[in-house]
């Protein structure tokens, strides 16, 4: 089984912070690889519509940003940029 992860946080989703659980937005499952291509590349195309910025790594995570989406973090005492992440993972 395959699950294709959404989540919407203040970092790129391959650093998988601890607790970036929490972020999760959306969970889809696939039965084939060959389904979850198929479901990942219609979640790409979409996201691609959306959003003017991508970048990937090991074709297993993805992450979709704009440039006016941005979110004030009193820590940093600034604006921090929100990325749109994918994430594949193959479950047991």
């Amino acid at each position: 089984m395959y699950q294709v992860i959404y989540m919407k946080a203040d970092y790129e989703p391959w650093w998988k912070f601890e607790g970036w659980e929490s972020n999760i937005v959306s969970t889809k499952q696939f039965q084939t690889e060959e389904e979850m291509r198929i479901g990942l590349q219609e979640i790409l195309q979409d996201f691609r519509r959306r959003y003017e910025h991508e970048a990937n790594k090991e074709g297993i995570y993805f992450a979709f940003w704009s440039d006016e989406e941005r979110e004030y973090c009193d820590a940093c005492d600034d604006d921090i940029q929100i990325y749109h992440g994918i994430i594949v993972e193959k479950s047991v």
